[in-house]
């Protein structure tokens, strides 16, 4: 009786073990070929600009380069025009990219700009000269074993193709 209680405690055990390692290798085999999503800022909408606040839209694009879908949990992600911070944040919208495809997404921004209200007004003397971006985060990826997936992207707009004459 003893002896039957113990070996059942230590095929339990191994049967642990056994299953533990498994799902080691199968997070490793899972995420180890697949190739990281690109994470694109596609526009920046105005919503609403006041005096001490501003709502924007932004419009994002994940291209999925990769043969099976991709599921997305969310992204971080901080955007900035030269050194002025224009937003800061996360979400937590859950969706999935299918393989080799793309989706695109928005997310509602507030901010407040005031401070930096005399560098921004300075940017804009010249609606002609590019103003450079950078868009840096993390995109949250996978379902049970997920992953973040570090992004950064660098360029630069014209004011001047945003403004309506």
């Amino acid at each position: 009786m003893f002896s039957q209680a113990l070996t059942i405690r230590i095929l339990s055990l191994v049967m642990f073990f056994g299953l533990l390692g498994g799902l080691g290798g199968c997070s490793s085999w899972m995420t180890g070929e697949l190739k990281d999503p690109d994470v694109r800022l596609v526009k920046v909408e105005v919503i609403k600009a006041k005096l001490l606040e501003q709502q924007f839209v932004l419009r994002f694009r994940i291209d999925n380069p990769n043969s099976m879908s991709l599921p997305v949990r969310g992204l971080d992600y901080r955007v900035h025009l030269n050194e002025v911070k224009l937003a800061e944040g996360q979400s937590s919208t859950w969706f999935t990219v299918p393989a080799n495809g793309h989706h695109v997404f928005d997310i509602p921004v507030r901010t407040n700009l005031w401070r930096h209200l005399r560098q921004i007004v300075k940017l804009l003397e010249r609606p002609e000269a590019p103003i450079r971006y950078r868009l840096e985060g993390q995109v949250k990826t996978g379902l049970l074993f997920g992953r973040n997936v570090h992004m950064s992207r660098n360029g630069e707009i014209i004011p001047g193709d945003f403004i309506p004459e």
